[in-house]
């Protein structure tokens, strides 16, 4: 993403918040390693990954001056927060949901959360289901602008064949249809447990308020729809030369001027619209 903004002339920064985050494939304005590292918590503390983590994101919490002087040094730009992955912090745990809160309701910054989900989870039922329950309860949790990605979609079989068309899991609608696919590869856990994924899917569709958007970095119009999305959330408008930026940037024959889904179907999985109209029958029946 940072590299796209820059190819639109937008100045951008990228502000580290992981503090185990040792390799970083991005040259980042503001890095929490500064502050405190996980690797010196876990030692000193004598506490394992996963509640060093949490102690390195309370501490953040409890030290928030030193991030705001930090990002007042970035005015202007359009900055990208980089989170650690543990879903914890953004479906239980409350230091990123106060960080969040000061940030927008305090310093004024307008900000929006982007969930990446891998593609290739949608091949798997039980863990579809488990992707969209963490972004409703972080949705929930967090009470802040939201936007869900399918992401590597261009991987999206690299594990398995699809059940129902793209449509079906970008729309997040009628998920109980894949309960019945559960432990079709005799998996005695997910076999067990089919009522409890139903409840949650239908938990999950009640609310109403899961969508995806199919994301592919290499594929150019997919980042722009989904900075488009981003824009959107949080209010932003972009200046005349990021949108010429943008057309020069993408050729006019890409061949994503129809609907992502559709195009993403068709060049990324082996399911056909046959398939697609005769499961749509057999549901209706």
């Amino acid at each position: 993403m940072r590299q796209f903004l820059s190819g639109i002339k937008r100045e951008a920064a990228i502000v580290n918040l992981d503090p185990a985050n040792h390799n970083l494939p991005y040259e980042c304005a503001v890095d929490i390693r500064d502050l405190v590292e996980l690797s010196e918590v876990m030692e000193e503390l004598q506490l394992g990954p996963n509640g060093g983590l949490i102690y390195c994101m309370e501490y953040l919490a409890k030290n928030l001056e030193w991030l705001k002087k930090k990002l007042e040094e970035l005015k202007g730009r359009y900055l990208i927060f980089d989170f650690p992955g543990q879903v914890e912090l953004f479906t239980q745990h409350k230091a990123c949901k106060e960080l969040a809160y000061v940030m927008t309701q305090e310093w004024h910054y307008r900000l929006c959360s982007v969930h990446l989900v891998d593609a290739h989870h949608c091949t798997d039922p039980s863990k579809y289901i488990s992707c969209t329950l963490i972004s409703l309860s972080t949705m929930l949790h967090l009470e802040m602008p939201h936007v869900n990605f399918l992401s590597k979609c261009d991987l999206i079989e690299q594990y398995g064949k699809l059940k129902f068309s793209l449509q079906f899991y970008t729309e997040v609608v009628d998920m109980r249809d894949l309960v019945p696919f559960l432990g079709d590869e005799k998996d005695p856990f997910t076999e067990k447990h089919k009522a409890l994924s139903e409840s949650i899917a239908e938990v999950v569709e009640d609310f109403r308020l899961v969508s995806f958007s199919p994301l592919s970095v290499v594929e150019k119009e997919s980042m722009k729809n989904a900075l488009s999305l981003i824009d959107k959330a949080i209010g932003y408008v972009r200046m005349p030369q990021e949108r010429n930026a943008v057309l020069n940037m993408i050729s006019r024959d890409s061949g994503l001027d129809t609907e992502a889904v559709e195009y993403f179907q068709s060049k990324y999985t082996n399911f056909s619209n046959a398939e697609r109209d005769e499961k749509d029958i057999s549901a209706n029946k």
